[in-house]
């Protein structure tokens, strides 16, 4: 594998670029990030080559070489993610790609029969049997968790009606059901796909999480570490109202109340994930302790 090329979509994201990075420190690949502005890059990759997601060419000349691709697409960037797959799935497949590794999510529609309408999961979820059905000789599927990051990030606490900082949102604090790590951990359990490609490049899924946590959970954790905020639960079809995107956010936690963030039946991909990962998984509380 010595000098093999990895091409990474997304570079400067909070998934690439967590993704370079591993791969970097572990040194066994040359790492080529991907990028639409490869003027403002600063990361640590080898190269940097300029493609986007939504132009075949670019994309097929960016993958030009490389022995894997690791693939993200973004649903908050307005992205039409069925469509970007797809071109990321041909650009790989003309290049003569040996690794794909598809960042997706767990199909909402399909485990909640119709229930929940996610699209920033499902449309991700579309994507995997078209990766499954295009022939490549290794092929990877992993699934980011909620981020540690959104808790000081879109999803951070906000001041409350009493004054207080915390968060208001639609679902039972009590309930564990959201799988968690810090994003950067991702680039530890995507090196070690490619690095094992006989153990889990034949369509194998491995799902991040450091843990499954309820809200309680991590308002004690902030509590452990000197930052006491409230939680107000409040119905889904109020939360709905507050700002534009509130419904899928509203109904992605309703699923997760339901049927957690992995879904029913994780626990062998979320295990995988760590057997395969290059390092040990940062915990939500040593996250808050450097970064809150």
């Amino acid at each position: 594998m010595e000098n093999k090329v990895i091409a990474v979509i997304g570079a400067t994201g909070s998934q690439g670029k967590g993704v370079v990075n591993a791969l970097i420190k572990e040194a066994t690949f040359k790492v080529r990030a991907i990028t639409r502005n490869p003027d403002k890059y600063s990361g640590k990759a080898d190269e940097v080559v300029k493609a986007d997601l939504t132009d075949l060419s670019s994309l097929t000349a960016a993958f030009k070489g490389s022995h894997g691709v690791f693939v993200v697409t973004n649903f908050w960037e307005g992205a039409d993610e069925i469509a970007q797959g797809k071109l990321a799935i041909q650009a790989a497949k003309d290049a003569g790609v040996n690794h794909f590794i598809w960042s997706t999510l767990p199909d909402v529609e399909k485990i909640s029969n119709g229930q929940f309408d996610v699209p920033h999961f499902t449309g991700k979820a579309k994507v995997d049997e078209l990766v499954k059905a295009a022939g490549f000789e290794n092929y990877t599927f992993v699934q980011a968790p909620f981020y540690f990051q959104n808790l000081t990030g879109q999803m951070g606490a906000q001041t409350q009606q009493d004054g207080s900082t915390g968060w208001t949102l639609p679902i039972d604090p009590a309930v564990k059901a959201i799988h968690m790590s810090d994003i950067n951990d991702l680039g530890k359990v995507v090196a070690g796909a490619f690095l094992n490609p006989d153990k889990v490049g034949n369509g194998n899924y491995l799902s991040l999480a450091t843990a499954v946590n309820s809200f309680n959970d991590i308002l004690a954790a902030f509590k452990a570490n000197g930052k006491a905020y409230s939680f107000n639960q409040v119905p889904v079809e109020v939360f709905s109202s507050f700002f534009e995107g509130a419904g899928e956010i509203a109904q992605m936690l309703a699923y997760f109340e339901e049927y957690t963030y992995m879904g029913p039946n994780s626990e062998a991909q979320i295990q995988l994930a760590k057997e395969i990962a290059t390092e040990e998984f940062n915990t939500l509380d040593n996250w808050i302790k450097h970064n809150s």
